[in-house]
């Protein structure tokens, strides 16, 4: 099974969190904030007024408080529209 988003929605898969500081101090899961960057996953074929910017393989990072969280199967995705993506990071 396979997510397609309509319009301008992206399908992202969050990154995994920062396990130490760049001290090396290591923080417990309740200290982990929660990232906001994120690969693409999936991009909708967008609309008439939206043309999609972003691609597959690309990491992005996104809105803090963007999306819908989704679990298909053993995998968890944010389903995001497109102006909820802030940057790609090169």
């Amino acid at each position: 099974m396979k997510l397609v988003p309509l319009a301008d929605r992206v399908v992202l898969k969050q990154l995994e969190a920062e396990t130490t500081t760049k001290a090396g101090i290591i923080l417990t899961s309740s200290a982990q904030e929660k990232p906001q960057e994120a690969e693409v996953v999936a991009v909708g074929p967008g609309t008439d007024e939206v043309k999609m910017e972003v691609a597959v393989g690309q990491k992005v990072i996104y809105s803090k408080y963007a999306g819908t969280n989704v679990k298909l199967e053993e995998d968890e995705f944010i389903i995001v529209k497109q102006n909820d993506i802030l940057a790609i990071v090169e």
